[in-house]
């Protein structure tokens, strides 16, 4: 196991970001995105203090946040863990998404002349530029943000909560049961649906949607596992 150096500056961020909770929260999600930080790894409060430099109570009520995301889960005696969702869930999750978004991209495609989509299209950019430049955890992050800002094109911020705690947990997902290979959404799919969107074709946004989803839920590996990671100040001391 890495052991954690006492003086590194590594995850050292100052007194003016470290210090709020917030910022914890925000560094441990966007590491379970890039899932740089697999489902089940232990988060010990004695090394994430030493990681952000800060005391124990702003870590704990970092958890505690997380944990009514479902982000992380905390156990009696045990301590903190990300969540580590089982085949059975994986199957929920997926199902409360073919619930929510074929809709979802049914009314921004029927409503497309009446909402700015610059979100989208600024988003389909940056996903071009980390292809692009083949930075693989870029491309993973910004695969499961598309679809929270699909739900935040609509304004409705119960769905854009909804939507960005179903993504965290697909996320988990993949990272427990997917590869390398099937880690981020497919290659222009994400332009396809916006691009249905755009032509205000309803049935096609909302074709190309079940499809797309269908196609990450069958490239999971149900028999694979990703393992815990120990070196927290590594994972989530860089941006």
């Amino acid at each position: 196991m890495s052991s954690i150096p006492q003086q590194s500056s590594i995850g050292k961020t100052g007194p003016n970001q470290g210090s709020d909770e917030n910022f914890i929260v925000e560094r441990i999600y966007k590491a379970v995105m890039e899932q740089r930080l697999a489902p089940n790894t232990k988060l010990s409060e004695a090394r994430l203090c030493e990681t952000f430099g800060v005391g124990r109570m702003r870590v704990r009520r970092a958890l505690l946040l997380l944990s009514s995301q479902g982000l992380i889960e905390l156990q009696s005696n045990r301590g903190a863990y990300v969540a580590c969702p089982d085949k059975s869930e994986a199957n929920d999750v997926f199902a409360a998404r073919m619930l929510i978004e074929p809709p979802l991209v049914r009314q921004l495609a029927q409503s497309s002349g009446d909402i700015d989509l610059t979100v989208l299209i600024d988003h389909i950019a940056l996903e071009g530029a980390a292809r692009e430049k083949d930075e693989r955890t870029e491309i993973i992050r910004l695969s499961g943000e598309f679809h929270t800002k699909l739900a935040q094109a609509t304004g409705n911020k119960f769905i854009f909560r909804m939507m960005r705690e179903l993504v965290t947990r697909t996320s988990l997902i993949v990272g427990l049961f997917g590869s390398s290979q099937n880690a981020s959404c497919p290659d222009d799919e994400h332009s396809k649906i916006l691009r249905a969107i755009q032509s205000q074709n309803p049935e096609l946004a909302e074709k190309l949607l079940i499809s797309h989803l269908n196609h990450i839920q069958n490239g999971l590996d149900m028999e694979s596992r990703q393992e815990p990671q120990d070196d927290l100040a590594t994972i989530l001391g860089s941006d």
